[in-house]
């Protein structure tokens, strides 16, 4: 079993005892006195022999001669066993001959929400009469298992009809309805659309903005019915840049808001104009970079995404300038969408996704469910748990009725929800049955990640102690392993991580124990956070304590 220390330097290790926490005693077995090599875990490596005991100290002396002396208690349990072998004498931690209690906890198979990952049930699908804007006031799809996220996409002109005079209440009226049950929100804002004349407002053309009149999939028309602005002309950018900005007042570092899409630039802000105003490659590489620039620049701390057709709606390939570039600067990718074609032709873009998924949480959205299934693209719905396998997507649509999608695919979105973005399982954990207040002991775990996605925001794991009355008695961090580093795999092939966590209840200072804590009984909970214990993140067990803490047993401490 493999023991995760924290990065330490050979310097720290000869200026600060208390470094020595952090070395591994490698496996291979030598005599006392007998030279041996030590590793940090920054793989620095140190040549020192064990020189014996003094007192409850471990002695250790380098080549050059310099001698160093650990407390056992800051040793591992199987290094303390190999102290025990070459001396012959007892580990300091006499409770580690006290009974283990060892559990493997089973996967509830539940589905579960998650920052960074879920559903997202599409509220407004650029008009505002379709799909989740159908729902009651108080209904917000709690029987939709996994639905994490509200999507909000409407036109410019919906949010400032008036220049300088904004509606935000379009997307705070129904935001608030969800943010009410933990979920959160994501947005795109569009300047091009087939079904209105004016999607970026009449009032940015009558300022003098530049564009294109056009009809629909027939390109530019002098009498065309339809306009697109000029996507790089000065008060165009003028006038988005200052809705951006106050967009970003409310909406920018907002804990509410899970991404938003760069959607200023194409047909439904899905970045291509073949169908609209048919904007030259060239330009719209140009157009499409100064959209994300903008973004950035007032929105620097939310997730922000591109659409995979800035690339090509039907260009297959890993590598595009405008994907690298949206790479580059930390924007994510989202495909609008899959399975408008059958196959072979299903989706175009898994192989660039394989660019972003590894660093950030890819978005997927499925084309209407209807006509999905009427152009024979859905088939048996299959393919959308093929998609999230290939995507190694974080977070996947709701395209349609979302009742009817859940009635006819429930079986199928229970499978997805085993592998949509990650699920963080705790295969097994041991402890001792007992402790004594302010002695060390080990505890061991082992990890794996089964979706197909890191846990990008990462986490630590803690253990948790409450009293018979739900009190917090212990909270126990183990800062040295972080979640986001687990591995994802094929199903059922996640690689697992095994964790030796030492921890000390109540340290004694001067005869008083800090902090006060009685001997007698605990409750054991294991959770996943912040580095503070603060639990942020579900995971597949029972006996959930409703602030994500999961009990798994008991403890005694002694005085």
């Amino acid at each position: 079993m493999t023991r995760e220390y924290p990065a330490i330097s050979i310097v720290a290790l000869t200026n600060c005892m208390r470094c020595m926490v952090a070395w591994v005693l490698l496996a291979a077995v030598c005599r006392g006195g007998e030279v041996r090599e030590f590793h940090s875990a920054d793989g620095v490596e140190l040549r020192a022999s064990f020189e014996g005991m003094a007192g409850d100290k471990v002695k250790l002396r380098r080549e050059d001669g310099k001698a160093f002396e650990l407390s056992q208690d800051k040793l591992s349990a199987e290094d303390r066993a190999y102290i025990a072998e070459i001396t012959g004498r007892e580990a300091t931690n006499k409770l580690d001959a006290s009974p283990q209690v060892s559990v493997e906890p089973k996967d509830t198979n539940v589905a579960l929400v998650n920052p960074g990952m879920g559903w997202w049930v599409t509220f407004y699908s650029n008009a505002i009469g379709n799909y989740g804007a159908k729902l009651e006031p108080s209904d917000t799809l709690e029987d939709f298992p996994g639905l994490a996220v509200v999507y909000l996409r409407v036109p410019w002109a919906f949010l400032e009809p008036e220049e300088g005079k904004f509606n935000w209440a379009l997307f705070d009226t129904p935001a608030q309805r969800w943010i009410a049950k933990g979920k959160k929100v994501a947005i795109r804002v569009t300047c091009s659309e087939n079904w209105m004349q004016y999607a970026t407002p009449k009032w940015v053309r009558d300022a003098g903005a530049k564009g294109v009149d056009y009809d629909w999939a027939q390109g530019p028309k002098p009498d065309g019915k339809l306009w697109d602005p000029d996507f790089l002309d000065p008060v165009y950018l003028t006038k988005l840049e200052y809705f951006l900005k106050a967009m970003a007042r409310r909406y920018d570092g907002n804990p509410n808001v899970a991404y938003i899409d760069v959607g200023t630039f194409g047909m439904w802000g899905e970045g291509h104009t073949f169908m609209s105003s048919r904007v030259s490659d060239e330009r719209s590489f140009e157009a499409c970079k100064r959209h994300i620039d903008l973004h950035q620049k007032y929105f620097p701390h939310t997730l922000l995404c591109i659409s995979d057709d800035m690339a090509g709606h039907n260009a297959p390939g890993r590598h595009f300038p405008i994907t690298d570039y949206a790479l580059s600067k930390g924007v994510t990718l989202r495909d609008d969408s899959i399975m408008v074609q059958p196959p072979p032709n299903q989706w175009y873009h898994a192989e660039m996704a394989r660019e972003f998924w590894p660093k950030l949480p890819v978005i997927v959205e499925h084309e209407h469910m209807g006509g999905s299934k009427q152009r024979g693209a859905w088939g048996d719905g299959s393919r959308l748990l093929q998609a999230v396998e290939e995507y190694h997507a974080s977070y996947l649509s709701i395209h349609w009725w979302p009742r009817e999608e859940l009635m006819e695919n429930r079986t199928l979105i229970d499978r997805i929800n085993l592998r949509l973005g990650y699920r963080l399982q705790l295969r097994k954990i041991a402890w001792p049955a007992q402790v004594k207040r302010g002695e060390t002991f080990s505890v061991a775990t082992l990890w794996a990640n089964a979706g197909v996605a890191p846990c990008y925001g990462g986490g630590f794991w803690a253990l948790t102690l409450k009293d018979a009355k739900g009190g917090i008695v212990s909270v126990l961090v183990d800062e040295d392993f972080d979640m986001r580093a687990l591995e994802v795999a094929a199903p059922g092939m996640a690689e697992t991580k095994t964790l030796h966590s030492d921890f000390t209840i109540a340290r004694p200072f001067g005869g008083i124990h800090g902090p006060a804590t009685a001997p007698g009984d605990y409750t054991v909970f294991v959770s996943i956070g912040q580095r503070d214990g603060t639990p942020t993140i579900a995971l597949p067990l029972a006996d959930d304590d409703n602030a994500r803490r999961y009990k798994i047993g008991h403890i005694r401490l002694l005085p």
